[in-house]
C-alpha cells in the first residue's frame, strides 16, 4: 500500500484498469479527463458525471489505494497543478523566458493567434453571433482571471446593443444574476483554467432555467464540463504551447471578442444610432480627456 500511495493518480488508474467494474471505468475515464480540475469536484459530483452511483465511486476511490473519496481530495488538493504558476516557475525557469526577449514573447503571441484562428470554425462563430443578435438579454459571466476577458465583452456588446450585463459572481449572488435571465436571453460564458469549481453548478441551474449558452473556452473537446455540452456554441480559444508560459496567455480571447463585437454592430441596425448616443452623453458629462 506504500509504494501505491506514492504513485501518481493516473499510474494508479492504469494499474488497476483492466480489473475494473464498467461502472467504475467511466469514473475513471472522467478522473483522467479532469485531473486538472478535481479540486472543486464533490463524490456526488464525480459520480454524476460519470453516470455512476455514489457507493460505485466510494468502491472505485479504494480500489485506487485511497481509505475513501477524502483522502483522495486531500491528496489532490496537496499537489501542485501542471497549470498553476509555480509549477511552471519550477519546469520552466521565467528566467530563461524574459532572456528570450519581448520580441520573442510577441512571435509566440502572434503565432498563436494565427493557428487558433485558423483552426476555429466560422460556423461556430456565425451560430455564436446570431445569438448575440436575437438575444433579448446578455449576460456575462467569468470567474478568477476569466472574469478579465468577460468585462472586456460586456463593455464592447454593451456599446452596439442595449440590454448587456456583466453578471456579479462574488459573494454567492449567483442566484441573484441568473434570475434575470430566461429562454429568450444568452448566457455568455467565459472559463479559461485554471477554472472554478462553482461554474459546473451555475452552469446546471442556468441550463435547468432554459437559459441559452454561448461559451468561451480553453478546454479541449472531451475535456469539458458536462453543462457545456448542451451549449449552443463552444467558442475554443488557443491554449498554450510546450513548453507553456510562466501565465496563460489571453490574446485568442481578446481577438475574438473584439472580433464578435465588430461583427455584432455590423448586424446591429441601431448600432451607430447608440454608438452616437453614447458619444453625446460623453461629450455632456465631459468624463473622456480630448485628444490634442
Amino acid at each position: 500500500m506504500e509504494q501505491q500511495s506514492a504513485m501518481p493518480l493516473e499510474a494508479r488508474i492504469q494499474q488497476v484498469y483492466a480489473d475494473l467494474s464498467a461502472a467504475e471505468r467511466k469514473l475513471a475515464d472522467v478522473v483522467l479527463a479532469r485531473q486538472q480540475d478535481l479540486r472543486g469536484y464533490s463524490a456526488t459530483e464525480l459520480a454524476t458525471l460519470a453516470g455512476t452511483s455514489k457507493s460505485s465511486a466510494a468502491r472505485f476511490f479504494r480500489r485506487l489505494g485511497y481509505a475513501g473519496f477524502d483522502e483522495f481530495r486531500l491528496q489532490v488538493r496537496a499537489r501542485p497543478t501542471a497549470h498553476s504558476p509555480l509549477e511552471r516557475l519550477v519546469r520552466t525557469p521565467a528566467r530563461g523566458q524574459a532572456d528570450a526577449g519581448l520580441q520573442a514573447h510577441a512571435r509566440r503571441d502572434a503565432q498563436r493567434l494565427l493557428d487558433w484562428s485558423a483552426d476555429l470554425p466560422d460556423e461556430a462563430v456565425q451560430a455564436a453571433l446570431e445569438q448575440l443578435a436575437r438575444a433579448r438579454r446578455i449576460g456575462v459571466l467569468g470567474y478568477r482571471h476569466s472574469q478579465v476577458t468577460a468585462l472586456y465583452a460586456s463593455l464592447l456588446f454593451d456599446q452596439v446593443r442595449p440590454g448587456v450585463e456583466l453578471l456579479a459572481t462574488g459573494g454567492g449572488r449567483e442566484a441573484e444574476a441568473l434570475a434575470g435571465l430566461g429562454a429568450k436571453d444568452l448566457l455568455v460564458v467565459v472559463d479559461f483554467r485554471r477554472r472554478s469549481a462553482q461554474l459546473a453548478r451555475v452552469l446546471a441551474a442556468a441550463r435547468t432555467a432554459g437559459i441559452p449558452l454561448v461559451v468561451l473556452s480553453d478546454a479541449a473537446p472531451g475535456e469539458w464540463l458536462a453543462a457545456a455540452a448542451q451549449a449552443e456554441v463552444v467558442l475554443r480559444c488557443a491554449r498554450d504551447g510546450a513548453p507553456p508560459p510562466l501565465f496563460d496567455a489571453y490574446v485568442c480571447a481578446i481577438s475574438l471578442v473584439n472580433f464578435l463585437a465588430t461583427a455584432l454592430a455590423a448586424r446591429q441596425r441601431n448600432a451607430q444610432a447608440r454608438l452616437a448616443r453614447i458619444e453625446q452623453l460623453h461629450a455632456a458629462l465631459g468624463d473622456l480627456q480630448a485628444l490634442s
